[in-house]
């Protein structure tokens, strides 16, 4: 079994509070979502199931920390520096660095905002969350790129929470970096995961032992460790060609959870709202299976895939 090295990998832990309430008919807060979902369905439909999202690679197709140095051209001294540093305390002080070079706040978000989002993810999300879903994020990002890019795209109101990196403004005006996990004070005793985050430790907290079905998305080695401890009835959605996948592939009978591969943002699309309808979910008159809901004429730049239409094939597990 693979331990952690000092090479980028998916993952991170800070918890987002939203500043308003989600409105209770979530159908409503997305002009684009067609007002003829019923409200008792979207209010109540899905809240047994959880959809875990890392951010880099997975929300956006590129990696936020190396899109950020490399648009502010500091991709040199990142690389000399990377040897010698934690992942995170680089990021901490790249951000120092492009300040003192004369990169503002506004110069940051301003390239964050240029990030590739799939159109076919963001509406996967929303329509994720007008069903009833909860999203939550697990991200070894930082809550300022990972915020800066939801809110530009409007998917912020999506989450019920943001695991990732905490970061703030000093009184200097330089965005600081901090871990999710303190490992200057401690260890989280997980050889699998990068020192500041152990996703498995938030998946966990994120169930609490309820019985909730959990849908994983990911693309890195730190998204290795929750997808073992994911059990059956659960999914995970691993990026084709990249650590996650690979590592699943080397050997995919020790996972339990049930594997479904996706290689970009339509891809993604179709295999999470197929997964998404496998579950069943109780409304005021009745039992009625989600795929019935998708079914619904809703105003989507994409809906997911036809009975007849081919989804991406699942993972072998061998017997």
């Amino acid at each position: 079994m693979p331990e952690y090295s000092n090479s980028r990998s998916s993952g991170s832990g800070y918890k987002w509070q939203p500043c308003s309430k989600i409105p209770p008919n979530k159908s409503s807060a997305f002009p684009n979502l067609s007002p003829s979902l019923p409200s008792s369905l979207t209010a109540t439909a899905m809240a047994g199931t959880v959809i875990i999202f890392d951010f880099d690679k997975t929300i956006i197709d590129c990696d936020s920390d190396n899109w950020v140095i490399d648009e502010l051209g500091a991709t040199q001294l990142f690389e000399a520096l990377l040897p010698s540093m934690s992942w995170n305390s680089l990021m901490d002080h790249m951000m120092m660095e492009l300040h003192a070079q004369g990169k503002t706040i506004d110069d940051i978000a301003e390239v964050l905002k240029r990030a590739p989002l799939d159109r076919h993810i963001a509406s996967a999300i929303k329509y994720a969350y007008a069903l009833g879903c909860d999203l939550r994020i697990v991200s070894d990002a930082n809550s300022f790129f990972i915020e800066t890019i939801l809110k530009h795209h409007g998917l912020i109101g999506c989450f019920t929470e943001i695991n990732t990196n905490p970061s703030y403004i000093d009184d200097k005006g330089r965005l600081r970096i901090a871990p999710y996990h303190d490992f200057t004070k401690s260890s989280h005793g997980c050889p699998l995961c990068p020192p500041n985050m152990c996703k498995s430790k938030i998946v966990e907290r994120i169930r609490a032992g309820e019985k909730k079905r959990v849908i994983y998305l990911g693309d890195g080695k730190g998204d290795y460790c929750p997808s073992l401890r994911l059990g059956e009835g659960d999914f995970v959605m691993p990026r084709k060609n990249y650590p996650l996948w690979d590592l699943i592939q080397n050997n995919p009978g020790l996972l339990k959870a049930e594997v479904h591969e996706w290689s970009n943002g339509e891809e993604q699309e179709k295999v999470l709202l197929h997964l998404i309808s496998l579950s069943e979910f109780v409304v005021s008159n009745g039992t009625v299976a989600a795929a019935q809901l998708l079914s619904v004429d809703c105003k989507m730049n994409s809906m997911p895939a036809k009975p007849h239409e081919p989804l991406p094939k699942i993972l072998p597990v061998p017997m």
